[in-house]
């Protein structure tokens, strides 16, 4: 009984290290933490080009990973371009904005 205790309790040790593993980030996967941060940036960045009257905000694409906003789509205008980024990089949280936008 003893020793089927001990096998238990380091089963249970191996499954906590294992699944804390899963959640831990890498370079090209992020922790669950990472992921709902990114989700809330991506959030905001959309909601604040939607509220700009100016942009055309359902042609601009936004992900976000590990803090850095990615922007791609067709906008009309070079202004509009340089409004979405810096709209992108006003919201708390956002490390960087790599522009991949074009004009149509």
């Amino acid at each position: 009984m003893k020793q089927l205790s001990k096998v238990l309790a380091a089963f249970i040790v191996a499954l906590t290290l294992i699944a804390a593993t899963g959640c831990a980030s890498t370079a090209k996967h992020e922790g669950t933490g990472e992921y709902v941060d990114d989700s809330v940036i991506t959030t905001k960045v959309k909601a604040m080009l939607f509220d700009e009257p100016n942009l055309r905000s359902g042609q601009i694409n936004v992900e976000t990973f590990k803090g850095v906003v990615q922007l791609s789509g067709f906008v009309g205008t070079r202004a509009d371009i340089n409004r979405a980024v810096e709209i992108a990089r006003g919201v708390k949280g956002v490390e960087s904005v790599k522009n991949d936008m074009r004009l149509k």
